[in-house]
């Protein structure tokens, strides 16, 4: 089979499409047939030996998929051959095949393509495990969606308004932020000229947001915590601004608020229960219409480095894809 592969931590112009090996299935493993397959930061990381997860050489990246199922371990239950999927992978899916445990498979309802499939798991997966289980979101709660343009950034205003909240949304330009406005964000701030805290307050009364969700990390964090509101929940999601900042404790202390660690992964390997009732309602609301996921980028695997090049100098507005 072909794949994209990463045979030393380096950069991504390193990586080549090559012909490797199909995939060798323990009796608990299935292998899927790649149909398209979401580009992700993390993958950036992965392959420049900077993620908590450090798979052994060679590997291909990527992280989410969305196929069938062509063969199966003695094992497996509930899943069948021919069978479409949503797959969390980890690593390996710029592939024509991948392999993967069962309780990284998530059944894919026919009303949703494999494209949009595709960058399901990382980023609504993600923002739906954020501000269900660790924000605990409330209707009518005010919720701030820091880099609202990006993937996870977009999903989360969506996945907000689904559950009622109050969106506002900030990003770089104008022109991102009118992409968060038409995905639902109640307001908008073009956070270009550094300075946001002022302006949240003042949307909120003095009050602040309930609810900071936070990929970008450095000067945006520390000023998140200037504008959170009695009780607020400010979720670490990720540190694309490149700095990974410190909290200062008085602050969590004055505002009687919460710090709160999000890590998908994790959750799915502990809990995949909850992360496939995380997957129903998404599907409900993608039926209803509350979520339309934005695919700006669909590469062939031969073109997967434009992508992550791409991803990585922030021109990316929602997701790019490869299509296998």
């Amino acid at each position: 089979m072909k794949a994209l592969v990463c045979k030393e931590f380096g950069p991504a112009e390193n990586l080549k499409v090559e012909e490797i090996d199909d995939p060798i299935l323990s009796p608990e493993e299935v292998c899927i047939k790649v149909h398209a397959a979401g580009v992700n930061f993390p993958d950036i990381l992965m392959v420049e030996g900077k993620y908590q997860v450090k798979p052994a050489f060679p590997f291909a990246p990527g992280a989410e998929a969305a196929g069938e199922i062509v063969a199966i371990g003695e094992n497996v239950e509930n899943y069948k051959i021919g069978q479409r999927v949503i797959a969390m992978t980890g690593h390996g899916s710029f592939a024509e095949l991948v392999k993967t445990t069962q309780k990284k498979l998530i059944p894919l309802t026919d009303k949703v393509d494999y494209e949009t499939a595709s960058i399901l798991p990382m980023v609504y997966g993600t923002s739906a495990h954020a501000l269900i289980q660790r924000g605990k979101l409330k209707k009518n709660e005010t919720l701030l969606v820091h880099g609202a343009a990006g993937g996870v950034g977009l999903a989360a205003v969506e996945i907000g308004k689904a559950m009622g909240a109050k969106v506002i949304a900030t990003a770089s330009t104008d022109e991102k932020c009118q992409v968060a406005k038409e995905h639902g964000a109640d307001e908008i701030i073009n956070y270009s000229s550094g300075e946001f805290k002022e302006i949240v307050k003042s949307m909120t009364d003095g009050k602040g947001a309930d609810v900071i969700y936070d990929p970008v990390g450095g000067d945006v964090f520390d000023q998140s915590l200037r504008c959170i509101a009695w009780e607020g929940r400010l979720l670490v999601i990720g540190f694309t601004s490149g700095r990974i900042p410190s909290a200062p404790a008085n602050l969590a202390l004055l505002k009687s608020c919460a710090i709160v660690g999000v890590f998908w992964g994790a959750f799915v390997e502990r809990t995949p229960h909850l992360n496939l009732e995380n997957f129903d309602k998404l599907y409900e609301w993608i039926e209803a219409g509350y979520i339309k996921p934005r695919i700006s980028m669909k590469v062939p695997l031969e073109k997967t480095l434009d992508a992550m090049k791409a991803i990585a100098n922030r021109e990316i507005i929602g997701k790019a894809i490869v299509k296998i």
